[in-house]
């Protein structure tokens, strides 16, 4: 993903002559490892120099400045205020009494605490208050900042108890200083805590006198509540009915019973009335048989009866006795019937008449029970509304005796608080005893820190180096900081062994099996293959500044491609400092060891003095063949500007495989950016032990605004670095070309 922005990057547009953003330097862990390895000396130095000083630091201390430290506990008790009247105490969580100690440990350190510490006598008196001078107000200021970094205060966790230490050079001073700061606090926290008390006890005072009030008041309330509505049976437990709630339940039902039994009369008179257009029915019939009279006349009608029958027998029917007692016993039963008829009459508007009657009298009944319960009514309405005011002075009358009982409650238990020892919440412990050895300085923290600092230093020295180094030595150097493509790397001379007495130049001819030579082997097969061929015919090499390498490279590269079976024109357009033809040795002077330029060379070209072919030499390689640069030029970049240039290397394209161009630094000429204009590909030289990343910064972005198309860069004269690049794949090489020579042999 990184890969993908910093190329995201590299392809948005820059505005011409802008500086492309440095990447954020990041270290790889075997980059780390590699840092570490090549300045390891310098690292065990440093530790070793923090060592002594600390092993220094700590004898002067020791000896000049001792520390002693002296410490004592005050327990801390639960936070929660105990009932004396209750047996046991509250369970408190761990984490709140923890946090009470905190508190306590606070209250030690705070600045009012040590500024009453610092104003007691004895504290006073000892050297370590007389040495912060002689003006009071002065020496107390300076007292308390010493009281800040010297005197602790702190909670034990799984304790309850405070910790209070103080360290300073007189071990019997620091013993009596935590002691009085011990007896300090301890009245401090009893008078507070006391005074708190006395508070809480006045202000519950002047409540209670406020609820006695209101309590009488309440109970005037209640006894007006009676006077106003003549009630004095209300209030009380109320475990009865009120008598007229009593009287007006018993109306009720009363009344419920007699209206019961006036239906029952009035169903009784509709029945009656009903009764009388009907036959005689089985209860009047039966009065009628308790009459007398018809009694009478049914005793008549058997005698006469009886009479008739005995008659009968001894006169016959027509017998005029018997036709007399036959009339007598008719007339009997007529008397009996209109007897019959008028008792049933007489019974039934009789039964009638009394039902009416009683109908009236339990009518009138009902009214008066109507208007009594109406009565009794008024009354219990007046009795609830009574209740209703009693029970709201009442639940007012009840809510201040229990709130009154309650302050009397809290103020006997304050009172106990008060007297009780444990009030203060902090229990005094022990005194702090003279320490026996000195806390400071300590080896175990001197030794230790100082080889960790000196260890620290040196690394940071290193990374220090390593960072400040700003030579382009490395593939990662390239990659993130000049964004274009490394085709190869050539070893420093001192890397290999088999280059001994042989020219730079050369190497590629005269030590093929050398470590050198594989590289500009690999960095020809680089270039071959970062391009298509048709794209890669003619090569411009150049460099930042004089000294970097590119005339060996340029004469090893193209040795390369001769060695791959190809035609190499190799021009010099170095018009400042011409080398090809010394490194070719094209023509020498009688006597002097020292190859001068021979009689037509690329200025002859580009002047019209001579045609192309009189200017190619051989170089003595074959396959190469060269053009030297001829007499310098006063004006030499307009020549190498001009169209002849141009036409010469369009021609010599086709006739030879490859045509690579020297010119002149970059960053010294302009030279090199007016060839990028006729080359297909520009390759630049960085040497890795001079060449700084900003001035190869620089001479690819001078290039990229004249459009040249850089095909890569090469680093020449790379040193191995210990635990980092190159190392190992040096070695490798050795190894692996000496066992082929052996092989060989």
């Amino acid at each position: 993903m990184t890969e993908q922005k910093q190329m995201a990057t590299n392809r948005m547009p820059r505005r011409p002559g802008a500086r492309p953003a440095e990447p954020a330097v990041i270290l790889t862990p075997k980059e780390i490892f590699g840092i570490v390895r090549r300045h390891i000396w310098l690292i065990v130095v440093m530790t070793i120099l923090g060592l002594m000083i600390s092993g220094i630091s700590w004898f002067l201390v020791r000896r000049y400045a001792p520390k002693y430290t002296a410490r004592t506990l005050i327990r801390v008790l639960p936070p929660v205020q105990r009932d004396p009247m209750a047996i046991g105490e509250r369970v408190v969580a761990k984490d709140i009494q923890y946090g009470y100690r905190l508190s306590m440990a606070a209250l030690v350190s705070q600045q009012g605490t040590l500024d009453k510490l610092i104003r007691r006598d004895k504290v006073q008196a000892t050297k370590w208050f007389r040495k912060f001078g002689k003006v009071k107000e002065e020496s107390i200021t300076e007292a308390i900042k010493d009281l800040n970094k010297n005197m602790r205060a702190s909670a034990q966790r799984e304790s309850n108890f405070v910790v209070i230490s103080m360290r300073c050079g007189n071990k019997i001073e620091a013993a009596l200083i935590v002691n009085e700061m011990v007896d300090l606090f301890l009245n401090l926290r009893g008078t507070a805590k006391r005074e708190e008390v006395t508070d809480k006890l006045t202000k519950l005072g002047s409540q209670r006198l406020r609820v006695q009030r209101d309590l009488d008041s309440a109970e005037r309330s209640l006894e007006d509540v009676r006077g106003r509505w003549g009630l004095t049976d209300i209030g009380g437990e109320n475990r009865f009915q009120h008598t007229i709630t009593l009287r007006l339940n018993d109306l009720e039902l009363e009344q419920n019973e007699l209206l019961l039994r006036i239906r029952e009369a009035q169903a009784f008179i509709d029945t009656l009335s009903r009764r009388a257009a009907e036959p005689i029915n089985e209860q009047v019939e039966n009065q009628i048989e308790r009459d007398p009279i018809m009694v009478l006349l049914a005793q008549q009608l058997v005698l006469r009866q009886a009479g008739l029958a005995s008659k009968l027998t001894r006169f016959g029917e027509n017998h005029r006795v018997v036709r007399q007692d036959q009339e007598l016993i008719n007339e009997i039963r007529e008397k009996r019937r209109l007897r019959r008829i008028e008792i049933a009459d007489q019974t039934r508007i009789s039964n009638l008449e009394n039902a009416k009657d009683e109908l009236i009298i339990l009518t009138r009944r009902f009214e008066e029970l109507t208007k009594m319960k109406d009565e009794t009514q008024a009354r219990k309405r007046d009795l609830d509304i009574a209740r209703v005011q009693f029970a709201q002075r009442e639940t007012i009358r009840d809510e201040r005796e229990e709130m009154l009982n309650s302050i009397k409650s809290q103020i006997e238990k304050l009172k106990i608080v008060h007297d009780d020892p444990e009030t203060p919440k902090v229990k005094f412990v022990a005194k702090a005893p003279i320490p026996l050895a000195m806390s400071s300085p300590r080896w175990q923290v001197y030794f230790p820190a100082g080889i960790m600092l000196g260890f620290m230093l040196g690394i940071g020295l290193a990374f220090l180096i390593e960072l400040l180094n700003d030579l382009v030595r490395t593939p990662r150097d390239v990659n993130r900081h000049l964004h274009i493509p490394l085709l190869g790397f050539v070893p420093h001379a001192d890397e290999d062994e088999y280059i001994e007495n042989i020219d730079l130049c050369h190497v590629v001819s005269k030590a093929p099996y050398s470590i050198i030579s594989e590289s500009y082997r690999q960095f020809r097969t680089n270039l071959k293959l970062s391009n298509p061929a048709e794209t890669l015919k003619v090569i411009l090499v150049s460099s930042s500044v004089a000294g970097d390498g590119k005339t060996s490279v340029v004469s090893n590269l193209a040795a390369a491609f001769v060695a791959d079976s190809k035609t190499v024109l190799l021009i010099d357009a170095n018009f400042r400092r011409p080398a090809l033809h010394a490194v070719f040795q094209i023509e020498k002077t009688d006597g002097d060891e020292t190859p001068s330029q021979p009689e037509f060379g690329l200025s002859n070209i580009l002047m019209g003095q001579c045609a192309q072919h009189d200017a190619i030499k051989q170089s003595g390689i074959e396959g190469l063949d060269m053009i030297c640069s001829g007499q310098l030029p006063s004006n030499p970049t307009e020549l190498l500007g001009s169209s002849k240039m141009e036409e010469l290397v369009k021609q010599q394209r086709d006739n030879y495989d490859y045509v690579i161009i020297d010119s002149a630094p970059a960053l010294l000429a302009s030279d090199a950016k007016i060839l990028a204009g006729f080359v297909d590909k520009t390759v630049l030289v960085f040497n890795a032990t001079t060449t700084r990343r900003g001035v190869a910064q620089r001479t690819i972005r001078e290039l990229k605004e004249v459009n040249a198309e850089i095909a890569g860069c090469v680093l020449f004269a790379v040193k191995t670095i210990k635990g980092g690049y190159f190392q190992e794949q040096f070695k490798s090489y050795q190894e692996y070309h000496e066992l082929r020579l052996v092989n060989t042999s």
